[in-house]
């Protein structure tokens, strides 16, 4: 009979309680208790959504513009470019302009390291470079590759001096940005520190103000650009902003000569004030009456310069 051949213990009585049944010694339940809920798919390791997220994650720390490749355009930014190796994928010549040494040099750098050498006719040129002041010489670029904050350190070790480090906080001027990335590789800082938000990027603009020196120098993103100065604090750099109602004047900033991190902020509100509490000091340039402000690269270089006057008057560079 069909009742005979069902397993003994695994019936249960009628009007007797829900639970395990007779045979189990309550193992079935037992081996439920305590792994709580499932993970969404984007925290469980091996799923396919765990690895777009990784994906996604390690893409915003390196690149913080997305989209397609951009022209640096002028014959200065061009030659600058490809004389620091900068990474490109065509160089474009228009048809008919007058050749001098920095367009035959771009020319044979572009094909000693095998990037494209495209003519194209003066109109062509001004549409693919919006107009710009291209002087019939333009350089595609892909979209920059951005350091993380730590890569700064480590460049800083490399040296065996003192780290320099100049952030920006709240400048969203491509040419400002351009301009502070020269003066930092001028004056031998270590790299540049943008916020993730609310700043500009390394288009082809602020390449071109940079005059290649972008290639050479580091320039990282922080995902939050108050906690990575305190982290950079954690490890003993010292935080000076640069404000105007600084607690410390311009003559006195002692601190060049120790690991420092320069904070500029944007013309318009100066820094922030999440970033202006993780200063260690803020520190004023001393101008002549009249004068609102300095051009925030301009404030860069000029309190850079002073830092790299000191340490060379420490003996430290």
């Amino acid at each position: 009979m069909a009742g005979n051949s069902q397993r003994r213990g695994a019936m249960r009585k009628p009007g007797s309680k829900k639970g395990a049944v007779v045979g189990s010694g309550g193992q079935r339940r037992r081996a439920l208790e305590g792994k709580g809920p499932t993970p969404k798919a984007e925290n469980r390791p091996g799923h396919a959504a765990n690895r777009r997220a990784n994906s996604t994650a390690k893409r915003s720390a390196k690149t913080q513009d997305k989209g397609s490749n951009e022209l640096v355009a002028g014959r200065n930014p061009v030659v600058e470019l490809l004389r620091a190796n900068a990474p490109a994928t065509g160089l474009y010549v228009a048809l008919g302009i007058e050749p001098d040494d920095r367009v035959a040099e771009s020319v044979r750098l572009a094909a000693d390291r095998g990037i494209s050498v495209l003519e194209v006719s003066r109109p062509e040129l001004d549409r693919l470079t919006a107009g710009a002041m291209h002087q019939g010489l333009a350089l595609q670029v892909p979209p920059f590759e951005y350091a993380h904050p730590d890569e700064l350190l480590d460049a800083a070790a490399s040296t065996g001096e003192p780290p320099l480090i100049v952030a920006l906080d709240g400048v969203t001027d491509p040419r400002n940005l351009g301009a502070v990335v020269r003066s930092a590789a001028a004056f031998g800082a270590n790299g540049v520190l943008l916020p993730q938000r609310r700043s500009a990027g390394m288009t082809a603009v602020a390449w071109r103000t940079s005059a290649g020196t972008a290639a050479k120098l580091p320039v990282a993103v922080a995902v939050n650009l108050t906690r990575q100065l305190r982290a950079f604090a954690e490890q003993g750099l010292m935080i000076v902003g640069l404000d105007a109602d600084g607690t410390m004047d311009f003559d006195d900033l002692d601190l060049a000569t120790s690991p420092l991190v320069i904070v500029v902020g944007s013309e318009g509100r100066g820094l922030t004030r999440l970033v202006r509490e993780a200063c260690d000091a803020t520190v004023s340039i001393p101008m002549s009456a009249g004068v609102e402000s300095l051009n925030a690269s301009v404030a860069a270089g000029v309190v850079l310069a002073e830092v790299a006057r000191r340490r060379r008057a420490a003996g430290r560079v």
